[in-house]
This record gives C-alpha cells, structure tokens and sequence, in this order.
C-alpha cells in the first residue's frame, strides 16, 4: 500500500549545468543522465533560468510514483540545461495548462483534468523544478520566481503552445499569470483559484504568516500534513502519501521549502517589483477570465477572490462549498466541470 511505502533506494544525484539546451526524453526511469560541463562564470550562455549553477539535485524515484491512487498519467519529460523536468499532457485540442501550487505538484489536478480532457482539450500540468517527477535542486538559494517564471515560459515555448488557457492555484497564480502578461500571443484566456500575485504589499493572513514561520525552521517539511490541514474534508492516508511521494528526504523538500520564503511581504523584497508589473497589467487586460474560489479557505478567504476577480474584469467567483485552500481535493470533478463548460462558451482566437 501506498501509505506504508518507506524511502530505501533514493539519493542525490550532483548536478553540473549544461550549456543552453533542451531536450524531450523519453520515460526511461532514472537512467537519463545529470551532467555535462557549466558555463564559465561570466560568459554567454543564457538568462537567469536554470542555466545558473544548480548544485546537487535529487531525483525521486520512479517506483515512489508506481500505484498513486486516481493517478493513471504517463509523465513526460524535457530535459533543460542539465535538470529533468516533468509534466503531464494528455488529451488533444486546444491546450490548457494547470499550474499548482505550494506544497503540490501535478496530483493536484488529478480530479481536474478529466472533464476537461474528455471536452477535448489538450491538459498540460508541469511539475515545477523541485517538485513532483521533475528534478529537486537542493540549494534553498537555487529557487527564485524568476526562475520558476521563465522554466515555466519555456515549458510553453518548447511545446509551442497557442491559444492556451492557464488554471492557476496558490503559487501557480504569481508564476502563471506573470507567464500570461509576459507572453499574451500564447495564452487566451485565464482561470484562477484561491491564488494571487504578489507585490509586497498584499495583506497575509495570520495563518500565512504562521505557515511561513512553521516553513522557516522546518527542514523536514511535513508535505502530507500541511495538505490535509488545508482541505475541507480529509482526503485519507493514500492520497496524503502521494502528496510526499516525491518528497522522501529533507533534501528534497528545498522547493517546498522555498516557496514561503521568497514571497515578498514588502515592496522592497525581490520579486515585488515583478508582481506588482504583472498586477498592473492585469488590471487593463481583456482577455476572458474565470474566477473559482472555495468558500472555507483560511489562506486566501473568499472575499480575496472577490476582490481579484475585480482586478481580472471578471464575473464574481464561482463558490466551491464545503471546500478549503485545496479546493481541487474537496471539489475537483465540479471544477472540472465548471472550466469545461466555461471554455466552451468562449470562442477560440482568431
């Protein structure tokens, strides 16, 4: 059983960056190859992406994936510049690209997807460097919005996605949106939940500041709980174990980690001055937008939502009752739904 599956075979793999590159690899397990030579300090090679030095990176193992409940998606593979980076596609029309948020990966939207993909569209839903199936630098300093932004960009390039549609939740919002405002000719249109963008000068809650402060002196993160504290109903020990299937050591927990951390909660921190553009510019775009808010999140209370989807020129939220910060686990067949039946009100573009 899942539940009772102990670590036994993982280890940390170092990791030196290769010159500019990306690769699609097959599913292989875990004989990809790490490696290659780094770039010398100062020379040409790239933006901030992955392409700085990495360090050592954990790769989780494949058999920690095998027998996830409700989880029957083949992982695909890229390989950027030395880092293993997955995501899910499945289905075929136009694209859809769901993006998770702290302390998740792409299980998130296992729910989600299928209506969607059975209204024929395309779902795409990476797992961030860190995170999931895809490689976990172990350097806390290695992860920045930055760099999650533009590895997230170029998931989109390197698929060429067009006339793309982004559901965003939690972090996914700051990371995702950012992508949207940066690159108006792939996506058309935006769903979010439970999600925002940071500035530096949002209000956080007192929970938030609490969950930081838990984060700041926990190496050893407890994924599992902090996912089961934030649903409405409990979604049991298997579903909580898959949630730290990819996290089977303290080190490889550093994206999970470093994801509270790096928030900016003034306007001076790095990243503000990135959110607040991506907010301004926000607030001027046409582009339909969906709105799906849960109606018992402690994070990210309901009336937040109201007040983005404000900002987004959208209708007011749709409500998920009797559902937490991770709406996805109380009520992801009807959200689902709900995108599906949305998206096919809204014309393609031209």
């Amino acid at each position: 059983m899942l539940a009772s599956r102990q670590p036994g075979n993982e280890e940390v793999r170092p990791c030196r960056v290769r010159a500019p590159n990306v690769e699609f690899l097959p599913h292989t397990g875990n004989k990809s190859t790490i490696g290659g030579d780094a770039p010398e300090p100062g020379s040409a090679g790239g933006s901030i992406g992955s392409r700085a030095m990495a360090g050592d990176v954990f790769r989780t193992p494949d058999e920690r994936f095998e027998g996830l409940p409700d989880f029957p998606f083949e992982p695909h593979y890229r390989e950027v510049d030395g880092l293993r980076l997955a995501h899910l596609d499945e289905g075929e029309g136009r694209p859809v690209v769901f993006f998770h948020g702290e302390p998740t990966w792409s299980y998130l939207w296992r729910k989600v997807i299928p209506p969607v993909r059975d209204a024929s569209y395309r779902c795409i839903a990476p797992d961030y460097a860190g995170f999931g199936r895809s490689d976990k630098p172990t350097d806390l300093d290695w992860y920045s919005y930055d760099r999650h932004t533009e590895l997230m960009a170029g998931l989109l390039e390197d698929l060429d996605l067009r006339d793309a549609t982004i559901v965003v939740h939690d972090w996914g919002g700051a990371i995702g949106l950012r992508v949207a405002v940066e690159h108006p000719d792939r996506i058309s249109r935006l769903v979010v939940m439970d999600s925002g963008v940071f500035t530096g000068e949002q209000r956080m809650s007192e929970a938030w500041h609490a969950f930081r402060d838990f984060v700041d002196r926990t190496e050893d993160l407890p994924v599992a709980m902090l996912v089961r504290r934030a649903c409405h109903t409990d979604p049991g020990d298997e579903v909580a174990a898959a949630y730290d299937a990819p996290f089977p050591t303290p080190e490889s927990k550093a994206g999970a980690r470093a994801f509270p951390l790096m928030l900016p909660i003034d306007s001076g921190m790095e990243g503000a001055a990135a959110g607040k553009r991506t907010l301004d510019a926000l607030r001027t775009d046409e582009r339909p937008a969906l709105v799906i808010w849960a109606d018992s999140d402690p994070i990210l209370p309901f009336k937040i939502g109201e007040a983005f989807a404000k900002v987004l020129g959208a209708d007011p939220p749709h409500k998920i009752e009797n559902a937490s910060h991770f709406l996805q686990e109380d009520g992801g067949e009807q959200i689902g739904r709900l995108i599906a039946e949305w998206l096919g009100s809204v014309p393609a573009a031209p």
